[in-house]
């Protein structure tokens, strides 16, 4: 009693966590199944190799009991794989049985004879199979399995038939079948409620099948085929009982465990495809059925590929009709979308055009502005240079009258006491060179404080073997000094040879032979102007 309250508990919280899940999740991992089909096709393959190798080895020993049972083996992996291949090998076992005389093999390939037929829709030839069996001479094994194929044949040709007068009878038949089945098993078994549910479901129980079915897989450890069996049956079950969602869930179920068993004799595609179809997903409804479709054409299921086709042209027409309404809707917005694109192509052509203008104006205040700088620049250059040489000037020259003034006074003095040799004498000991050198150097200390590196950058502007090395103490010589008196605003070369005393002439030869040194010939004077201040 515990165990079934438990049950009903884990049925209840189940069903409440299933409907606050959304569908697309099972989906999503049903593609991706989908995506990995022939991994599991080559598994299938695999394991039909392994089998192929033990026959071709029993061949060689002509191993009869052991080929009986390695035929079968490979029946088994084709019976829900393909028909044709599962019909040959079943031919195969039968071949061998009779070789062993064994009615029992026999009797088994038999019955698994009708469920190969019934699988391909042979209805009345998987009947006729099954009811030329004589069941009295069956063990509890075979007859039980007898049953059960017997059942499924009256159930699968009462789906195909759907003509209301013969599928009551198909059904009772199949019903009856079951009730024998299920007198030769223990209850509670895993092969009790495989009947049991399967019983409840064709006698329209829905919710007497949900709680067998749902019982089943969660008390029970099913294989891949059966799991697949189970949850494709619980879809059908809540499509009847129009709980679309839960329906799609357990379908998809069962389609994942389909194609992981790489199972092509199978339902759960076909009606997933369906229940998406009513539900408005076109686009995997079409999807699903064409693989279904793939499926039953691949195992040679003539039932399945009527009842699919039966459905396939109105999932083909609404797709169709869907993907031409998402057509025309495309060609409307693309048309909207043009226009729109236009409407921007002109106002990008109208902003471009202002923001050029903009640009121009903004780079015309750039440039104004940079000039203004340099201008700024130039002017507080010339400021400084101005206040430093009148500083100098107002020095040198008051240094100079207050020397002249003391000259002249002593010299009158000298003169008006008739000291004439003491004036001459007097006049020898100025000496006018040590001025000149006392004034040049002045020039260069004032000079290189308001250029630091003129000397530094100045030789940057030669090779290494013409750059200019100053003689120990000088702070400037003669061919800097004249392009300092350059770098001044000092330019005319009269002006420049009556400050150093020299020549015109040779100012105009030192300034030719330095220019002709340098490695900016075309724009020595240029490179001059641009060494800075401090």
């Amino acid at each position: 009693m515990r165990r079934f309250l438990n049950l009903f508990y884990f049925m209840f919280l189940s069903n409440v966590l299933i409907q606050g899940q959304e569908i697309d999740p099972i989906l999503k991992d049903l593609d991706k199944a989908i995506l990995n089909k022939e991994v599991y096709l080559k598994q299938k393959y695999a394991k039909i190799k392994s089998l192929k190798i033990d026959v071709n080895k029993f061949t060689l020993s002509e191993d009869n009991k052991n080929l009986y049972k390695s035929y079968m083996l490979l029946f088994d992996q084709y019976q829900s794989f393909k028909y044709d291949s599962a019909y040959i090998y079943l031919e195969k076992a039968k071949s061998k049985a009779l070789i062993l005389m064994d009615p029992q093999l026999l009797t088994k390939t038999r019955i698994k004879e009708g469920f190969i037929l019934l699988s391909s829709g042979l209805f009345k030839e998987a009947i006729d199979t099954l009811s030329s069996i004589d069941k009295t001479k069956l063990d509890v094994n075979l007859k039980f399995e007898y049953y059960i194929i017997n059942a499924r044949a009256y159930y699968d040709l009462a789906d195909y038939n759907k003509d209301y007068r013969y599928n009551i009878s198909y059904v009772q038949k199949g019903n009856l079948n079951l009730e024998k089945a299920l007198l030769l098993i223990k209850a509670n078994t895993n092969e009790f409620w495989a009947i049991e549910s399967l019983k409840r479901m064709k006698q329209q129980d829905w919710k007497g099948a949900e709680f067998a079915f749902s019982y089943w897989i969660n008390n029970f450890k099913l294989s891949p085929r059966y799991y697949g069996i189970a949850t494709s049956s619980l879809g059908y079950i809540y499509s009847e009982r129009g709980y679309t969602e839960k329906a799609i869930q357990y379908l998809a179920l069962a389609a994942i465990a389909d194609i992981k068993n790489a199972t092509k004799e199978t339902v759960a595609l076909r009606n997933l495809a369906n229940e998406l179809y009513k539900l408005g997903d076109l686009e995997k409804a079409y999807k699903y059925i064409i693989i279904a479709m793939d499926d039953a054409v691949f195992y040679n299921a003539r039932h399945r590929k009527i009842e699919i086709s039966s459905i396939l042209p109105i999932i083909e027409k609404a797709h169709y009709n869907n993907i031409k309404t998402k057509h025309d809707t495309l060609v409307k917005i693309i048309v909207v979308l043009t226009c729109f694109t236009l409407v921007i192509i002109i106002f990008l052509v109208i902003i471009f055009k202002q923001l050029k203008e903009k640009n121009t104006a903004r780079k015309s205040m750039a440039d104004s502005l940079s000039k203004l700088q340099e201008l700024n620049l130039s002017l507080s250059e010339a400021n400084t240079i101005k206040q430093e040489y009148i500083t100098y000037f107002i020095k040198a020259t008051s240094d100079l009258i207050s020397k002249m003034d003391t000259l002249q006074k002593n010299t009158l003095h000298k003169i008006i006491t008739k000291k004439t040799e003491e004036v001459i004498a007097s006049l020898k000991r100025y000496n006018v060179k040590e001025e000149r050198d006392n004034l040049f150097r002045q020039f260069d200390e004032i000079f290189l404080k308001l250029f630091p590196t003129y000397v530094t950058d100045f030789n940057l502007l030669f090779p290494n073997d013409h750059k200019t090395i100053l003689k120990n103490g000088d702070l400037l010589n003669t061919e800097l000094r004249i392009f300092a008196l350059y770098r001044l605003g000092i330019q005319d070369s009269c002006q420049i040879a009556n400050f150093l005393e020299l020549s015109v002439t040779t100012i105009y030869t030192y300034k030719t032979r330095i220019k002709s040194t340098s490695i900016f010939k075309e724009k020595f004077e240029e490179k001059i102007m641009s060494i800075k201040t401090i």
